[in-house]
């Protein structure tokens, strides 16, 4: 499963259960969102024990991006089945913030936040 566009990408490879975000997400709005929520939401549907998460490419994401980012944690976090490991960089600036706010919504989402190689 693939959405892209010229400024950003999101792939799913389901032989390792990883959803890889590149780019630069400035969508506006939950209405031009819909086709990653609707791979987010495709991909908790599948029962993976732990679902990956890997943003180290994400340079960019928007207040409507986070926010598709929490329902998707939620979601999974209401499941019980699923756990979720996010795959950051500490070299992208808003990482380290957003990032760390959804393990308040999941505690158990495990947050790996990398150096710039």
């Amino acid at each position: 499963m693939e959405v892209k566009d010229q400024n950003y990408q999101v792939n799913f490879d389901s032989d390792t259960a990883t959803v890889t975000f590149q780019g630069s997400l400035r969508l506006s709005g939950m209405e031009e969102y819909k086709p990653i929520v609707e791979l987010l939401n495709q991909v908790n549907e599948m029962d993976y024990e732990t679902i990956n998460l890997d943003l180290k490419e994400l340079e960019f994401l928007n207040s409507s991006g986070i926010s598709v980012l929490s329902k998707f944690v939620i979601s999974v976090r209401k499941k019980k089945s699923t756990s979720i490991l996010i795959k950051g960089s500490k070299g992208v600036p808003w990482q380290g913030k957003s990032l760390k706010n959804l393990q308040r919504l999941m505690p158990t989402l495990i947050l790996e936040l990398e150096e710039l190689e």
